[in-house]
């Protein structure tokens, strides 16, 4: 029989932001989490990405047994924005110049009024 260590990452994403450095449990946290141990127990336990995984002791022992959560939960894929990479990169450039072609034009405004009073940048 292997030992199945479990291990849960509640870090990021489930709890609720209170402040930059507080977060706090809700309810649905916590209940995720006792329903996430009890499916362990049962030996039903279904890994979530960033969230939970079960371990052997071969794999951990294969980690140098670190018990850092993340090397075994990983990271939770991101939803996006639904826009292709390759969509948004093109249509996020083409704003950005845009936005350097104003940024010149100010910066020729504002040198030649602080010029009209006197003062060289």
């Amino acid at each position: 029989m292997k030992t199945q260590q479990m291990f849960t990452d509640i870090e990021y994403g489930r709890r609720k932001r209170i402040s930059r450095r507080l977060r706090e449990m809700t309810d649905k946290d916590i209940a995720a989490i006792a329903e996430t141990v009890s499916q362990f127990c049962e030996g039903a336990l279904q890994a979530e990405k960033g969230f939970c995984a079960a371990a052997s002791t071969e794999e951990i022992a294969g980690q140098g047994y670190i018990l850092t959560p993340g090397r075994y939960v990983g990271i939770a894929e991101d939803a996006g924005d639904g826009e292709p990479f390759g969509e948004k990169m093109t249509r996020l450039s083409a704003e950005l110049s845009g936005l350097f072609v104003e940024s010149h034009k100010l910066e020729k405004e504002i040198k030649k009024r602080l010029g009209a009073i006197g003062w060289k940048v």
